[in-house]
């Protein structure tokens, strides 16, 4: 099976605007697209909570005409237009979804971070893991997030094999980010959330990237848009995974990196599975 994910930072912006930045995200997903892959996890909609227009709808479907979808979006008390997620799957698989509210702090579990597809002979989840914000003003909670998210995934594998991605928010390993010694503080590195990351793979799942790679360097899933050279300079950070359950890890095919060209921010992320 093939998985894709990618934080798309606005689902609407990327089908119907008409800025450059637009246009480079339609030609990243028309490689996606190309990559006929059989399930592909969105992150960072950014839809309304009533989810996609008509006019959205007829875009996407003509990207993926073969694919079935569900979604989940940011709902009331949680800020509108914020967050969400997506899993779009090939036509002709049986697939159940789930929302899981995990009894993170409030409103984290409103704000449409999570899928859980239910393939049969295994889980299939999508998360878009709470940053901790300017400041780490949201740290605290996001420990707790991540407490709450390794607990509930442990439990998923423990009935069937588990395919987890999507942006978690963290550079796990100073190999994972191009300037480890400027950003110990920063959000996305502090050693609190690396912990929870390592937890996280201590509780039987393995980063499928360092697992077929092992200690490479500059291989990067996010370039920061606030700096234009970031990308031509490769000074990025490693932020989206896919994990699997341990049991499974010799299936694992292919992790990798998609060429998103000139657009910076997030890149897809491919798995291949036997």
């Amino acid at each position: 099976m093939k998985f894709i994910s990618w934080n798309i930072d606005s689902l609407n912006a990327a089908l119907t605007g008409t800025s450059d930045r637009a246009l480079l995200t339609r030609e990243v997903l028309q490689k996606i697209a190309d990559q006929d892959a059989d399930i592909i996890a969105v992150q960072e909609t950014k839809l309304p909570a009533d989810g996609m227009n008509n006019k959205q709808k007829e875009a996407l479907d003509s990207y993926f005409p073969e694919y079935d979808y569900v979604s989940v979006s940011s709902r009331e008390p949680a800020r509108k237009g914020y967050a969400g997620v997506m899993a779009l799957y090939k036509r002709g698989l049986t697939v159940s979804a789930a929302y899981p509210s995990i009894g993170a702090p409030e409103p984290m579990d409103l704000e449409g971070r999570m899928i859980t597809l239910d393939l049969g002979d295994l889980y299939f989840n999508l998360v878009y893991t709470p940053n901790a914000g300017d400041g780490l003003k949201r740290l605290g909670q996001r420990q707790v997030w991540d407490r709450k998210y390794a607990d509930y995934l442990a439990g998923l594998s423990a009935e069937k094999p588990v395919v987890a991605c999507g942006d978690y928010n963290v550079a796990h390993q100073e190999i994972d980010l191009a300037h480890p010694e400027n950003n110990h503080q920063s959000a996305g590195f502090t050693d609190e959330e690396r912990a929870g990351f390592t937890n996280l793979l201590g509780k039987g799942f393995v980063d499928t990237f360092r697992y077929l790679h092992g200690d490479v360097k500059g291989a990067y899933s996010w370039w920061a848009q606030r700096i234009k050279t970031s990308k031509i300079n490769n000074s990025g950070w490693r932020i989206d995974y896919f994990l699997v359950s341990d049991r499974i890890k010799d299936r694992v095919v292919k992790s990798e990196m998609m060429d998103s060209g000139k657009r910076q921010d997030h890149t897809p992320i491919l798995l291949e599975i036997r």
